[in-house]
């Protein structure tokens, strides 16, 4: 597995865990919002495999999970044996993915080695591609929403949204997409000193008073609706 990041304590990744989250190198989308160029972009530093499982050796009993984002974690080939490995240390595993490879999701929580499932929801289907800047089958992203919606892993949609990509109406479409879900969070983009794309470090972020009133217009569709 390429590990490009590793961030050593998180109480925010894992709901109710204390966890480390990985990031992975390399992502299929070119999403401009996104804080990790040097991971989606294949030239982050490389953490090895043999130092990472080291970290978790000695954090036996201070941690109870991994997180493994990205990055896009299943675009690696290796990703379902490369988490045998953190299972058979005894941790328990988040998966943060862009949907994009529904067949590798399936098979990990078949085989149980995922625990709780993370899915972005970049934009209303018929905007994907302008969004993630790249073209892609929308039936792999229909396909990973109904695998979660099965409710055979604990798991929740998210989107990161702003005003310059996103409008009201097209929140409301994006929530559409996967009524029923049993958790949406909308996440408020904050600009950072680096994003994939330089241009969109001026860009403004929805106030939560706006996120606030359209939550309120979607909160109906789903078990948990919230503003992160």
């Amino acid at each position: 597995m390429l590990i490009g990041g590793l961030q050593k304590t998180t109480l925010l990744d894992y709901p109710d865990k204390v966890a480390a989250t990985i990031f992975t190198i390399g992502c299929n989308f070119r999403c401009s919002f996104c804080h990790n160029p040097d991971i989606v972009k294949g030239i982050a530093r490389v953490i090895s495999n043999d130092q990472f499982f080291k970290f978790l050796k000695a954090r036996e009993k201070l941690i109870d999970a991994v997180c493994i984002t990205g990055g896009e974690p299943t675009v690696h080939r290796d990703l379902p044996r490369f988490i045998k490995k953190i299972k058979k240390a005894g941790y328990l595993v988040k998966l943060d993915t862009n949907g994009t490879n529904p067949e590798m999701l399936e098979n990990l929580i078949r085989d149980d080695l995922v625990d709780y499932v993370a899915m972005d929801i970049k934009a209303p289907w018929d905007k994907y591609s302008g969004v993630v800047c790249r073209l892609f089958d929308l039936a792999n992203f229909k396909k990973s929403v109904i695998i979660l919606k099965k409710n055979l892993v604990d798991y929740e949609f998210r989107s990161t949204v702003l005003p310059v990509l996103h409008t009201d109406k097209d929140i409301i479409d994006m929530a559409q997409q996967i009524k029923g879900a049993k958790k949406y969070y909308l996440q408020h983009f904050k600009s950072g000193t680096k994003l994939v794309n330089p241009n969109f470090l001026e860009q403004k972020s929805f106030t939560r008073k706006q996120l606030n009133e359209i939550v309120e217009k979607i909160k109906g569709l789903f078990e948990v609706c919230e503003v992160r």
